[in-house]
Parts: structure tokens; sequence; C-alpha cells
């Protein structure tokens, strides 16, 4: 991946989405893409930095079939076998230290997982002002 790049989508070998964003956001801007765009998350496949159990989760939401982690963890990778995801990685821990590993470490269920991390993006953004208070 070229320098500041976290997270690319690839079609056929070509690259079609990118982005540097941090945490779980890129793969959530890789939805909206995706939406928008009307491309099938199967035809394609991520290059992420950092894939943990959330992002594990998310990238099977999308439909997406092949992955390449620069750093996977063994909860996201638990993710990809139970779902028969082709995975490969420059290194494999056994956890990443987040918040949101642990906060997922037991739950198995893609749309429960789904639904707490989208909270999560969307109390983030909240907090950097993107998005107006709650209310």
């Amino acid at each position: 991946m070229r320098p500041g790049i976290s997270l690319e989508f690839l079609i056929g070998g070509r690259e079609v989405f990118t982005s540097s964003g941090k945490w779980l956001h890129p793969l959530f801007d890789l939805e909206r893409y995706l939406e928008e765009t009307g491309t099938d998350g199967s035809a394609g496949e991520v290059h992420d930095r950092i894939v943990g159990r959330g992002s594990a989760f998310l990238i099977t939401r999308l439909g997406i079939r092949r992955v390449h982690a620069g750093l996977l963890s063994r909860l996201g990778k638990d993710v990809f076998d139970r779902r028969g995801i082709t995975c490969s990685w420059d290194l494999l821990l056994d956890e990443i230290e987040c918040r949101t590993e642990g906060l997922l470490r037991e739950v198995t269920d893609v749309d429960a997982a789904y639904r707490i991390l989208s909270e999560r993006a969307e109390a983030a953004r909240r907090r950097q002002g993107v998005l107006p208070p709650a209310g």
C-alpha cells in the first residue's frame, strides 16, 4: 500500500477505492462507496493495514471474499474462517490492543456487531463535530 493509505479496494487488481482514515471509518466509507456506485463487494478484495475483529465483521457484511491485512488479529481471522473468507497477512497477532477488539470478543453475529460498530462510529463523528449532537 502507498504511504498514507490505510485501506484499498481492488477489482481485478485495479484500485477503485482508497481511504486514509483511521479506526473503522475507511470501511464505513467503503460501504457508502459500494452503495452509491452499485458495486458488488464480492467483485473485489480489500487490502487493509490493520484488521481486527471489528474490521472483519464489517468486511464480511460488505460481502467481500478476499482480504489482505498488514496486521491481522486472531480474533479477526476467526470471523473470516467461520465465513469462508480468504485472508492473508503480513503479521498475525493474538489480539490488537483496542477497545473495539475487546468489546466484540464474544460477538458472533455480523448484524449485532454492525449495530455496535455503527453506534460507536456515529458517536465518534459527533465528538469530532462531523455530525450535530443527538437529540
